[in-house]
């Protein structure tokens, strides 16, 4: 019986030398798939993980950036109503000065120019701070993923200081340029205009879009600066001299300053901080509004597409409406105004956009 189970396993041995090897190449070749299944799954793993820190990272940095951006309008609306203060115009009115009518054109030119001011260097600050605190955030979660490698970071605190310092210039030299472009728009837009003079809102609508077309075309065309400069000083000595100094830190400082400045002159920031002043400036004629309802009773159809035309006012029953609006617009409590900003869908997708350039790990080799 052996003689003949050798003689079967002779005749037929290259099959059974190709089936064992079959079998052993599908053993070998399974456990090479789970090898890899697996190592596929810790890298899917890992990478959801990564993925998950990262946008929780973001979003707390987003959160950041709108407690930043309350936090600092208080001081905004300092420095603007220091330089452009109305409040002393209107007590020196009240002692029936022999030039009333000289102070109540002062009034009419700082109350419309503060106001606007306000609306322009919000929505700055807004975008700005969005750009400052992405490029920030970013780096700093290069930094805490790099950090056990012992990579030198490249936002260590102190840099994070000087370069957010550079908001300052907002709130000083930039702020003072803007707000002597935005008197002399006003000043050849409503100059003229008697304060006897009844608007309605459509009319003080058209007023406000020639003192933009002035400021954000006229400005630029005659020196050459876009609305970029007020938000960031864009000499080289002034990178410098924001930088405090030429030390390694002063380095990676300058570096995030000339940084933010190409965000600042892109295409895409241009495109976000138009659809801030666009809701900015129309929120400001929806609180205006509120003044312009025809009174209880009246026949006209308020609904009608010409109501805004219906009811007008004197420009000087206009102005102290217009110079309490600095008040709403830069109110460190959440208003209808920051809201509108804070929450706007293409200032949240641009913050997102700079949080992803600057926290790739190719960054670094730059």
């Amino acid at each position: 019986m052996f003689s003949s189970v050798w003689d079967f396993i002779k005749r037929h041995r290259r099959k059974f030398i190709f089936a064992g090897a079959a079998v052993g190449g599908v053993y070998f070749l399974g456990k090479y798939a789970q090898k890899k299944l697996r190592e596929l799954q810790e890298r899917e793993a890992t990478e959801y993980i990564a993925q998950a820190r990262r946008q929780f990272h973001f979003e707390s940095n987003q959160r950041t950036c709108n407690m930043t951006v309350l936090s600092m309008l208080p001081p905004l609306r300092e420095a603007i109503v220091t330089q452009l203060n109305s409040e002393n115009l209107t007590v020196l009115l009240k002692t029936k000065p022999a030039n009333k009518l000289e102070i109540w054109e002062d009034l009419k030119i700082i109350s419309f120019t503060r106001t606007i001011v306000a609306v322009y260097s919000t929505c700055m600050l807004v975008v700005l701070l969005r750009v400052q605190l992405n490029i920030i955030g970013g780096y700093l979660y290069l930094d805490n993923s790099i950090g056990k490698n012992g990579a030198c970071p490249v936002a260590p605190p102190n840099v994070q200081q000087q370069y957010l310092s550079s908001i300052q210039h907002l709130l000083g030299d930039g702020l003072t340029e803007l707000m002597m472009v935005v008197k002399r728009a006003v000043q050849n837009s409503l100059g003229g205009v008697s304060l006897k003079q009844s608007l309605s809102l459509l009319e003080l609508e058209q007023q406000l879009g020639w003192i933009r077309a002035e400021v954000e075309v006229g400005s630029e065309a005659v020196s050459g600066r876009s609305l970029s400069w007020f938000m960031l000083a864009d000499d080289e000595n002034a990178l410098v001299d924001q930088a405090c100094g030429l030390t390694e830190n002063d380095v990676m400082t300058i570096r995030l300053l000339n940084e933010t400045r190409d965000m600042l002159d892109s295409p895409d920031f241009t495109t976000v901080l138009n659809a801030c002043l666009n809701r900015g400036f129309s929120r400001l004629l929806d609180n205006l509004a509120e003044f312009f309802r025809p009174p209880p009773g009246d026949s006209a159809p308020t609904s009608a597409p010409d109501s805004l035309s219906v009811v007008s006012l004197p420009l000087a029953k206009i102005i102290p409406i217009i110079n309490g609006q600095i008040n709403t617009i830069c109110s460190e409590t959440p208003s209808h105004f920051v809201q509108d900003l804070l929450l706007n869908d293409q200032v949240k997708e641009f913050a997102a956009n700079v949080y992803e350039t600057f926290s790739a790990p190719q960054e670094l080799q730059k």
